[in-house]
């Protein structure tokens, strides 16, 4: 695959869930495309549809929910409509992922060398010693010291911050093309997630593992992603590179988020605060789904916003967006 060609390329994706009570459009006309070695940042509140697309990326979404239209192309490979068997090849192979929840990844009953090796050995042919190294390096990659005492310990010995740079090893043992982030360091204090950052985008770097992370944590898309899309109820309302959107955000959903963040500069100030509650998805408002809590709504809102692009190559989705001279 040429350097210039995304790693992974999402088109006109839809994900619906059918229920009783109606069709909740969970992932709504969704795109983005991640390049080699390059971190992509998806933001929004919860319900959002953030981890419901990482979700159909591995074709992981279960009735009643299914992909009902859009590509995942990776590495050039329409991944919708693959087999189970064909999916399994690619997951933890070439497609990773990270969840929220370390004990999630990890057996509580099996040792930490044990994991690793059988992660390895499951898609390698490699003896156990050749495996066992990797895995001991792995643990040394993402900054825990003493690998190979560690690698003997059951995951109840380590403490979240050091299950959750398990777990990353694991992640990136296969060099990886691609790994999906679900909110990995949400649990964890400051000076961990600082440190699990670091080690994740310098991983990034020396493999060329394209990522996508997964927050509601503006703070940690700014010190760690190269571009950043905006969610929400389902749509992309925003992309652009990090330091742009977070510096002069163009649309109101992500205005507000970011002013909504604790500020050294609004000392003894009231925080911002969204107004309303996000929409159920079942029941979505008419036209633009931000509409009943946008500050910027006229009677054009109504109808369902186009998509535009600027010339820095900024997106969004907004009739009255903010700073509309980018």
């Amino acid at each position: 695959m040429p350097d210039s060609e995304p790693t992974l390329k999402v088109e006109k994706l839809h994900t619906s869930f059918f229920t009783k009570a109606g069709i909740v459009k969970a992932v709504n006309d969704v795109s983005f495309s991640v390049k080699r070695g390059e971190i992509l940042g998806l933001v929004g509140e919860s319900g959002s549809g953030k981890s419901i697309t990482a979700f159909s990326i591995l074709n992981l979404i279960d009735p009643p929910g299914r992909i009902t239209s859009g590509k995942i192309l990776f590495n050039g490979r329409d991944l919708v409509g693959s087999s189970e068997k064909e999916m399994q090849q690619l997951r933890g192979n070439k497609i990773a992922m990270i969840f929220q929840d370390p004990m999630m990844t990890l057996n509580p009953v099996l040792r930490i060398d044990t994991q690793m090796i059988e992660t390895i050995q499951a898609h390698e042919k490699v003896s156990h010693r050749v495996a066992y190294e990797r895995a001991r390096d792995g643990l040394g990659r993402v900054g825990i010291s003493s690998p190979e005492e560690r690698l003997k310990a059951y995951p109840h010995q380590f403490s979240g911050g050091m299950r959750q740079r398990v777990a990353i090893a694991i992640s990136f043992l296969l060099k990886p093309d691609l790994v999906l982030a679900d909110e990995p360091t949400t649990a964890l204090d400051v000076t961990i997630q600082g440190q699990i950052l670091y080690e994740v985008q310098k991983l990034c770097r020396e493999t060329g593992t394209a990522m996508v992370w997964i927050t509601h944590d503006l703070a940690v898309v700014g010190g760690l992603a190269d571009r950043v899309c905006v969610m929400y109820a389902g749509r992309i309302v925003e992309e652009g590179g990090v330091d742009e959107v977070i510096d002069t955000p163009m649309h109101p959903y992500t205005h507000g988020l970011i002013g909504s963040v604790p500020s050294q500069n609004r000392r003894g100030q009231v925080l911002y605060q969204i107004p309303g509650m996000t929409p159920s998805l079942l029941s979505l408002p008419k036209g633009c789904t931000f509409r009943p809590r946008c500050t910027q709504k006229t009677e054009q809102c109504l109808e369902v916003p186009q998509t535009l692009r600027t010339s820095s190559g900024r997106m969004m989705s907004c009739y009255n967006p903010f700073n509309q001279g980018l």
